[in-house]
């Protein structure tokens, strides 16, 4: 910005018309929300004061962030926070970056949750920035909730959540189901997942946004993202009572795949749909 005094209408105008030559799919919202972040105030204060002239300081700093996202870096690492589930989650680059497309999990664990006992036992598996967990935990406060992570910098970032919201979650360091006790075994009534599906292959064709996210947060490992899966659901079937459920996310064109790793011997599976209309969430019933 090369004019000597800038207005919060002239620095939004400006960083439209600078992220519109990145790679990003939404520059005025990025604008707006940076913006905002720097401000410290609410996205709508900033049509409401558009004469607001920017200190130095502030605006020193929302070019150093348009810079940054223009780079590729997600907004939700540059501003700290995602929204998920009505909720403010601190977000750091160690974690996956919420998306609104995995409230659908969350959506459908709590109609399960709130449709049986008021002791419900959930299990977050790969809780990351602990969206899931803390959103259950938030909504169906009388249920157990546990969350399990590889990472322990992403269990820090998922305790700081909790304790924002100050919900009991019983965090636990391991991998996949391997850190629950075996006195659980038969006793969980909802396993919620959204781990790693990306396929090996296509991390690298991924925008520069998602690129810059945790790879072991991306990548599930072999031709067809799914590896994690095949680990998870024989050890769910374990711990899941008879009628439990089990819910994890996959990508577009994933379905017909996720479901043949689920017998049918032992589930009762289907596909629900994003508001897109895409496969995203496997629900598997435990026989």
């Amino acid at each position: 910005m090369s004019d000597p005094i800038i207005t919060v209408g002239k620095a939004l105008a400006w960083a439209r018309t600078v992220l519109r030559t990145g790679e990003g799919e939404t520059p005025a919202l990025d604008a707006t929300v940076l913006l905002s972040t720097v401000l410290g105030c609410d996205r709508v204060d900033l049509y409401r004061e558009p004469e607001r002239i920017l200190t130095d300081i502030e605006r020193g700093r929302f070019e150093q962030m348009v810079s940054d996202r223009l780079e590729g870096r997600p907004v939700a690492y540059l501003t700290g926070q995602r929204e998920f589930m009505g909720l403010d989650f601190l977000v750091t680059p160690e974690v996956l970056v919420p998306r609104p497309e995995t409230e659908l999990i969350v959506e459908e664990a709590l109609r399960l949750i709130h449709g049986g006992p008021e002791d419900s036992v959930v299990v977050d598996v790969g809780t990351g920035s602990g969206a899931i967990a803390v959103s259950l935990a938030r909504h169906a406060p009388s249920a157990r909730v546990l969350a399990t992570d590889l990472s322990e910098a992403a269990l820090s970032i998922a305790r700081q959540n909790a304790e924002r919201y100050r919900v009991k979650v019983e965090f636990l360091l391991g991998d996949l189901l391997e850190p629950i006790l075996v006195a659980l075994a038969g006793q969980i009534d909802v396993i919620a997942a959204n781990l790693p599906y990306v396929p090996t292959a296509q991390i690298d064709t991924r925008p520069p946004a998602v690129r810059a996210e945790p790879r072991v947060a991306l990548d599930g490992g072999g031709p067809d993202g799914l590896g994690l899966y095949r680990r998870l659901i024989p050890q769910a079937f374990r711990f899941l009572r008879p009628g439990g459920h089990l819910l994890f996310e996959i990508g577009p064109g994933q379905g017909g795949t996720a479901l043949a790793l689920v017998p049918r011997a032992r589930w009762e599976s289907r596909i629900m749909p994003d508001l897109a209309g895409w496969e995203r969430v496997v629900i598997a019933r435990r026989i």
